[in-house]
């Protein structure tokens, strides 16, 4: 059974940064994507970045791009959220997620594209 356990989140500042880390159950290059997403309390579940390691590609949300990097190691089958300039918009749960096969290919970002989900980390940003 595939298990994806996030960590790292907390409470911190606006400005301040945080790194989230994902591990697999097993080997991560079993997934052709794995990526971040978060949903705020009332909202729907955005996708926040993703990484398709098989192809060197890597995909962010607008709202994230410059301030968030997404990266994985292949060792010890963990992916990365490394945030920084965090501002209170990015409060939200974080989830860890992963595809196989193709689905991702035209949307990386949409969450229903993706088989297997983490428990999520909570993240909050004050001002």
């Amino acid at each position: 059974q595939v298990q994806l356990v996030e960590s790292g989140g907390g409470s911190v500042q606006a400005g301040e940064s945080l790194r989230l880390s994902c591990v697999a159950s097993g080997s991560i290059s079993d997934y052709s994507a794995m990526g971040w997403f978060r949903q705020a309390p009332g909202k729907e579940r955005e996708g926040v970045a993703v990484s398709a390691f098989r192809y060197g590609a890597t995909y962010y949300a607008p709202s994230v791009k410059g301030r968030f990097a997404i990266s994985q190691d292949m060792a010890k089958n963990t992916v990365y959220l490394q945030m920084f300039s965090l501002k209170p918009e990015d409060t939200a749960m974080y989830y860890c997620a992963a595809a196989q096969g193709g689905s991702w290919y035209n949307t990386p970002l949409r969450s229903g594209a993706y088989n297997y989900w983490g428990q999520g980390t909570q993240v909050t940003v004050s001002s």
